[in-house]
């Protein structure tokens, strides 16, 4: 009677689990230097872990500077974690790119690591398409002295958005 009943929860549970995270969102640990200094920062012993906001970025409502996670465009089984540099139309001043400058295409944008020497990023191959994005990181959760919100940091000065374009006419 009580293996039955266990049984039933957990038949409910799981699926209800997974589903909550597939929709809403979960904590993920993030490896390596690329968006160093901002997650697994030098000093640290330990790395960060940040909640991955899978909700909001099915809107695809994306802002420059936001940090996401997404598929890698260049090997689909790994999942990278970078910052939104720019957004659809913008043109990028690139660092290492083989075109000098870009113009994001529509429904694309272009990410980079926070430390551009350690990341495999758009550089290496180019903008992304925004529906590799699978979630935006709002928060480190771990560890505990770490806790904090992230906040959106732009490099303003390598994008121009199309509002700062000049149009020339001829009459």
């Amino acid at each position: 009677m009580y293996t039955k009943a266990l049984s039933a929860a957990f038949a409910v549970a799981v699926p209800v689990t997974l589903t909550a995270l597939d929709m809403f969102g979960y904590v993920a640990k993030v490896e390596g230097a690329s968006m160093q200094p901002n997650l697994n920062p030098e000093q640290q012993k330990s790395s960060d872990y940040v909640y991955l906001n899978r909700w909001i970025a099915k809107t695809f409502q994306f802002e420059r500077g936001e940090i996401v996670s997404l598929i890698s465009p260049s090997s689909p089984e790994q999942r990278l974690i970078k910052r939104i540099i720019a957004l659809e139309g913008d043109k990028v001043k690139t660092l290492s790119y083989k075109n000098r400058h870009v113009t994001v295409p529509v429904g694309h944008c272009w990410i980079e690591g926070d430390h551009h020497g350690q990341s495999l990023d758009s550089n290496l191959f180019g903008p992304v398409p925004l529906a590799l994005i699978t979630a935006k990181a709002s928060h480190i959760v771990w560890p505990p002295g770490r806790w904090t919100r992230l906040e959106n940091r732009t490099e303003l000065r390598r994008v121009k958005q199309p509002s700062q374009y000049f149009l020339f006419t001829t009459d």
